[in-house]
């Protein structure tokens, strides 16, 4: 088969891969229906994570199951199936409690940018569908996968409620998915922070209310002065840097609750800073396998359409174009076609 690899920052190759096979019994392959390029994966690309050797890329897939383990019952070949990038037994204490992205068994995806995906724990991973749904509803079943389940943990773990004010920082696909996460839940204002019109356009289309151009201290001053000098109830920090974490914190009122789902680069978190606030704050790799089922029958249903992201198709082959545009902004989201 062939596949994306990582050889240095900013050196994504085409590549031909050996043919993922089952390797324990309770893994399936899948054929990829289509795939795409996450704002995660441009850490390592612009350097900011360490590439030590060459190794295939991507965490996000849907397909048609070719092969199951001995072990696996749920998904049989030939059935549509939807994944999350951390997989799960599901069975677990952990997974049980909700946090399937913290399960004992727990496993990251790293290969989808290819034309076949080895997924290991597939017995509690995967989420199969009645029946192939359309092409045109592969891009939002692809989004649910990760940022669309991600954008729905950020608002679980801040807490929205109905009826209240929540402020998304971060304009990225995690945070325009954020965006129908508070709206779904009730939000009844719902703040985009995004310095990009074509994002703040997608912003308000998907429900939010207002849009903040303004960062760091003069960002959290423009939200003080929306909310009467109080603060949001609920912020959802969708970037992961330091400046978006601080962001986050202090635009919260007291009371109110970040949830954080950016993977941190060089965040350190004030304890003293914390304590006074009265700011709750949770966050971790998104638990998406506890939403799949939910997700899934949103957007089959036309609830809500977070494909709407992608706004880049590429083939398969031209990953690397997928995510130099990324990396210049030119696009939110590569969806790539194999």
């Amino acid at each position: 088969m062939r596949g994306a690899v990582i050889h240095a920052p900013g050196d994504i190759r085409f590549e031909t891969l050996d043919d993922p096979k089952t390797v324990n019994p309770t893994d399936a392959v899948i054929r990829t229906a289509v795939t795409c390029v996450c704002g995660s994966d441009l850490w390592p690309y612009r350097g900011l994570e360490p590439t030590d050797e060459p190794h295939p890329m991507g965490h996000e897939y849907v397909g048609f199951v070719e092969e199951v383990g001995s072990e696996v019952t749920s998904v049989r070949p030939g059935q549509f199936v939807i994944g999350s990038f951390a997989t799960s037994d599901n069975t677990c204490a952990h997974c049980k409690n909700g946090f399937q992205s913290n399960c004992l068994h727990r496993e990251f995806m790293s290969t989808c940018q290819a034309d076949y995906v080895r997924v290991p724990n597939a017995q509690g991973t995967l989420v199969a569908t009645d029946h192939v749904p359309g092409e045109e509803l592969w891009p939002s079943l692809l989004a649910v996968s990760d940022v669309m389940g991600t954008g729905w943990w950020a608002a679980d773990a801040a807490e929205v409620q109905p009826g209240s004010t929540a402020v998304v920082v971060g304009d990225g696909a995690v945070g325009l998915c954020a965006v129908i996460a508070a709206k779904a839940k009730g939000a009844e204002r719902i703040i985009a922070m995004s310095r990009h019109a074509s994002r703040q356009q997608l912003a308000r289309e998907f429900g939010a209310t207002d849009i903040v151009t303004e960062r760091g201290d003069e960002g959290v001053e423009r939200i003080k002065e929306m909310t009467g000098g109080i603060g949001a109830d609920s912020v959802l920090e969708c970037v992961g840097t330091a400046q978006a974490m601080q962001q986050a914190l202090r635009s919260a009122r007291p009371g109110g609750n970040v949830g954080f789902v950016g993977v941190p680069h060089d965040v350190a978190v004030d304890g003293q800073e914390l304590f006074f606030s009265h700011v709750g704050l949770r966050g971790g790799p998104a638990p998406v396998r506890r939403y799949l089922p939910d997700l899934v029958d949103r957007v089959l249903t036309g609830a809500i359409n977070p494909g709407k992201v992608f706004d880049l198709t590429l083939p398969l082959d031209q990953v690397a174009e997928g995510y130099k545009a990324m990396d210049e902004r030119r696009a939110i989201k590569a969806l790539l076609e194999p």
